[in-house]
C-alpha cells in the first residue's frame, strides 16, 4: 500500500512561531492555575467516585476508543497518530468555563483539571506511546520519526508543571492579584493561542483546503466519541446530572495546544497530525458550546 501524502507533508512553522506557541500555552496554564488551590486536590479524596470515573473516562476509555476507531476505519497513519496524541492529552483550558455554563459540578471540573494537568506530565507520553505502539501503521511511523519519549516527558513537564505550580502558589500567596490577573490572562492567552492556530492554517492554506473535508469528518467523529465516552461513563456510574455534564465536557475538551507544541517540536509539523490537532482546537469549542446550549434548553 503506497504511503498517504499526509504522512510526508510538513506544515511550515518557524522556531519563533513555536516559541510564541509555547509561551501562549504556558500563559494559558498559568491562567487556569490562578483559580486552583491545593484544597482542590483534597476535594478528590472526599468525592472519589466522580473523580475516579472522570480519570477512567479521560485517560483510559478515550485512548482505547480512539485506538478502536482507527483500527476499524484505518485512516492515514499521520491522522491516526494525531488522534491518538489528542486522546492522550489532558483536559482543555476552557473545560471549567464550559462546565460552569452547563451548570455542571464546578468543584469536580476544577479538581479534574488540576489532577489531569499535573499527572499528564507522566500519563500523556506513556498513553501516547502505548496506544500508538499497538496500531501497526502508527508504530511504524513512530520508528521512522525515532521519537524520544524521555524528551516528551521533559517538554510536557515544563509546559504544564511549572505554570501550574506558579499559578497555585500565586493564588495561595496573592489571592487578590490572582483574581485580577486571571480575568486578564485567560481571555488574552486564549486569543493569542487561537491566533496561532489560525496562523498555522494561514501559512498552509492550500493544504488545509485540500484536506479539510477529510479532517473535518475525522475530528467530528472523534470528538463525538470523546463526548459520548464522558456522558456514558457518568450515566452508567449513576452520577448526578451535574457530574455527568462535567465528565462529558472534561473528556470531550482536550488540550490540543499541548498536542500542537509536541507536533511542531518532535514531529516537524507532520501534516496529518498537525491538521487533526489544530482543527480539534477549533471544533471542540463549537461542539462544547453547542452541547451547553442544548443542556440549557432541555434541563
Amino acid at each position: 500500500m503506497p504511503p498517504d501524502p499526509l504522512d510526508s507533508i510538513r506544515l511550515n512553522f518557524s522556531q519563533s512561531d513555536l516559541f510564541a506557541l509555547n509561551l501562549a500555552l504556558a500563559l494559558i496554564m498559568y491562567g487556569v492555575a490562578l483559580d486552583l488551590r491545593w484544597e482542590d486536590f483534597r476535594y478528590l479524596l472526599k468525592n472519589p467516585k466522580g473523580f475516579i470515573l472522570g480519570i477512567f473516562s479521560q485517560f483510559i476509555l478515550l485512548p482505547f476508543l480512539t485506538w478502536g476507531l482507527v483500527s476499524l476505519l484505518n485512516p492515514p497513519p499521520s491522522l491516526a497518530l494525531g488522534m491518538m496524541l489528542v486522546a492522550a492529552c489532558p483536559g482543555g483550558n476552557v473545560s471549567n468555563f464550559l462546565s460552569n455554563l452547563a451548570k455542571g459540578n464546578a468543584a469536580l471540573s476544577v479538581s479534574l483539571t488540576a489532577f489531569s494537568s499535573v499527572f499528564a506530565i507522566f500519563i500523556t507520553p506513556l498513553n501516547f506511546a502505548l496506544w500508538a505502539g499497538l496500531y501497526e501503521p502508527t508504530s511504524l511511523l513512530l520508528r521512522e520519526i525515532r521519537l524520544d519519549i524521555a524528551e516528551v516527558f521533559f517538554t510536557v513537564g515544563i509546559i504544564l508543571g511549572i505554570p501550574l505550580i506558579l499559578g497555585i502558589v500565586t493564588h495561595q500567596k496573592l489571592p487578590e492579584f490572582a483574581k485580577k490577573a486571571s480575568k486578564i490572562l485567560k481571555p488574552l492567552s486564549i486569543l493569542i493561542f487561537s491566533a496561532f492556530i489560525i496562523l498555522a492554517f494561514a501559512g498552509n492554506f492550500e493544504l488545509f483546503l485540500q484536506y479539510i473535508g477529510v479532517i473535518f469528518l475525522w475530528v467530528m467523529a472523534h470528538n463525538f466519541i470523546a463526548l459520548s465516552a464522558g456522558y456514558l461513563t457518568g450515566k452508567l456510574g449513576r452520577l448526578p446530572l451535574s457530574d455527568i455534564k462535567t465528565l462529558t465536557i472534561e473528556t470531550g475538551i482536550q488540550n490540543s495546544g499541548l498536542g500542537l507544541v509536541l507536533i511542531f517540536t518532535y514531529f516537524e509539523g507532520l501534516g496529518g497530525m498537525a491538521l487533526i490537532t489544530a482543527w480539534w482546537g477549533i471544533w471542540h469549542l463549537i461542539s462544547g458550546i453547542s452541547l451547553v446550549a442544548l443542556w440549557k434548553k432541555t434541563t
